[in-house]
């Protein structure tokens, strides 16, 4: 599967998560309402070096979810799946849920309903 194919330099294998078109109430849920265009990492590149020859790493790991650009990417298609390369650079953050663990969602969601 993805395994397969080990990303180059600064570049980065993801996954795209779709959004759900309904809730689990069977609400369904207009295209505009999911926005956030978020995937799941699947293989990292190794990075890139600088003109003095150190290593520069790449700032995500394999199994983070980020956030990434409307527009942007290569298209990579392997067997049944879909998969998009992008480079480090071009990813714009990871998932706050990542970062913070459930105790962070449990502060937002308890601070909103105050």
């Amino acid at each position: 599967m993805a395994k397969r194919l080990i990303p180059t330099l600064n570049r980065v294998l993801i996954e795209k998560i779709v959004p759900p078109s309904k809730t689990t109430a069977g609400i369904l849920l207009p295209e505009s309402s999911a926005k956030l265009n978020s995937g799941k990492v699947v293989a990292v590149g190794p990075g890139t070096k600088d003109k003095a020859g150190n290593a520069i790493p790449v700032a995500v790991k394999e199994g983070d979810t980020v956030l990434l650009p409307d527009y942007g990417g290569t298209q990579v298609k392997l067997g049944d799946k879909e998969f998009h390369l992008y480079r480090d650079e071009d990813i714009w953050a990871l998932s706050m849920t990542e970062l913070f663990g459930i105790m962070f969602s449990r502060t937002i969601l308890f601070r909103g309903w105050m």
